[in-house]
């Protein structure tokens, strides 16, 4: 309110002092009023600047009917009310609608806005203050020579502030989607400061490059001269690029995570680290092997830590001296000891005797854990084999292992036999 109070009585009296030299300047030159407004018509005292701000100036002008060709007590009255105005309104904006928001933000359950805000606040006191002081400039009969440069400025000053605005903008949302990706255990979340600094450095040459051609310049040209200097650059770090696009498709199809056991070509272990260049693979002997990403979106990938279920498929060989009846019921045990364990599902278990191999009787199984735990998948392999141990020992048979049979005939045969006689 004291703000307000303080603008209002800065206005009035402004006005206080436009109102006499309008008069004075009336009774002076009132004969010649078209041929001033002729003047100021061809020399072109157009406010310079962007369009909002030229249309800012010509209506203030027009509401205090100032027509003279040259400075007076008016323009300089208006541009001091512009720049007072600029700094109160910049002081309004900061201190009562951004601490507003501010306060709003803190209510609401998202941390977004928590991170734009703050970082909005000095990109738009600075376009205010901007707008300020370029009017102030506009309202005042300069050069030609000055105008121009005072035109060349503002677009500068204002293409350059927006693009702050955004680019603050920009750098608030990628670091809320990185601690996304960080709480979700995204992989893409190693990129994510990558992505940010490529962002951001293409937001900044497009900005640039508009800026440049709200100057006039020809930007194609520029363009041209750049795709040049890229393709010899292209060419000469072509392993680089080729490893840059390897990580972009790992981040894009996330087959592994940092700390997942994964197996890349014939490499099988832990990934350590996700860069731009390469990816870190600590082996099972604790050896660090470092692959290529271009090597990396080439191999086929086999993520370790991402099984469902584990599934067991096992062969027991038992000796020839196993009859037929007691193989039958060697198999109907094993399938119920399978069937019970409750980590199995019952759906999934095959027991057959299968084959009648060269050395011995297999008798063939099949079941899938429904817990992919490694640990607890291997304690019950083990807890399940000791079983089946127990079975063939209890039925008073064993397990079979490769044996061969020689069979000798002739003299040497003949010979053995007699000094074994």
């Amino acid at each position: 309110m004291k703000l307000r109070t303080f603008s209002c009585s800065l206005l009035f009296l402004a006005l206080a002092l436009i109102a006499p030299a309008q008069d004075k300047a009336a009774d002076a030159a009132q004969h010649d009023t078209t041929t001033a407004a002729a003047a100021i018509t061809t020399t072109g005292h157009v406010p310079a600047g962007p369009g909002f701000l030229r249309h800012l100036v010509d209506t203030v002008l027009e509401q205090f009917d100032v027509r003279t060709s040259e400075n007076s007590v008016s323009h300089y009255a208006i541009a001091a009310v512009f720049l007072v105005g600029a700094l109160l309104l910049r002081r309004v904006v900061t201190n009562v609608i951004f601490g507003y928001l501010r306060k709003l933000a803190a209510k609401t359950e998202t941390t977004l806005d928590d991170k734009l805000f703050p970082v909005l606040e000095a990109p738009v006191a600075t376009f205010i203050m901007l707008a300020g002081i370029f009017s102030a400039l506009s309202v005042l009969k300069l050069s030609d020579h000055a105008e121009r440069y005072l035109a060349s400025g503002a677009t500068v000053a204002f293409s350059l502030n927006l693009f702050w605005g955004l680019l603050c903008a920009l750098d608030a949302l990628i670091d809320h989607a990185h601690e996304i990706a960080l709480e979700k255990q995204m992989g893409v979340a190693a990129f994510m400061p990558w992505i940010k600094k490529t962002l951001i450095t293409l937001f900044a040459v497009f900005g640039l490059l508009l800026t440049v051609q709200s100057l006039g310049y020809n930007v194609s040209t520029i363009l041209q001269g750049l795709g040049i200097g890229g393709l010899a650059f292209a060419l000469a770090a072509q392993d680089t690029i080729a490893n840059l696009f390897g990580s972009i498709v790992v981040a894009i199809d996330q087959p592994f995570k940092l700390g997942e056991t994964v197996k890349i070509g014939a490499n099988q272990g832990t990934v350590e680290d996700i860069g731009l260049r390469s990816t870190k693979i600590r082996l099972v002997d604790k050896s660090l092997v470092i692959i290529p990403n271009k090597t990396v979106s080439s191999e086929a990938i086999v993520n370790l830590s991402r099984f469902t279920a584990r599934r067991v498929e096992q062969v027991l060989n038992l000796t020839y001296d196993t009859t037929p009846d007691q193989m039958e019921a060697l198999v109907q045990e094993i399938r119920a000891l399978i069937v019970a364990e409750a980590e199995v599902d019952a759906t999934s278990v095959h027991v057959y005797f299968r084959d009648l191999s060269a050395s011995s009787l297999d008798l063939w199984l099949v079941y899938v854990v429904k817990n992919a735990d490694f640990a607890k998948h291997m304690a019950l392999r083990q807890r399940l084999n000791l079983a089946f141990m127990r079975a063939v020992a209890a039925r008073g048979l064993s397990f079979a292992f490769p044996t061969s049979v020689m069979h000798l005939d002739g003299p040497i045969a003949k010979q053995l036999a007699g000094k074994q006689g």
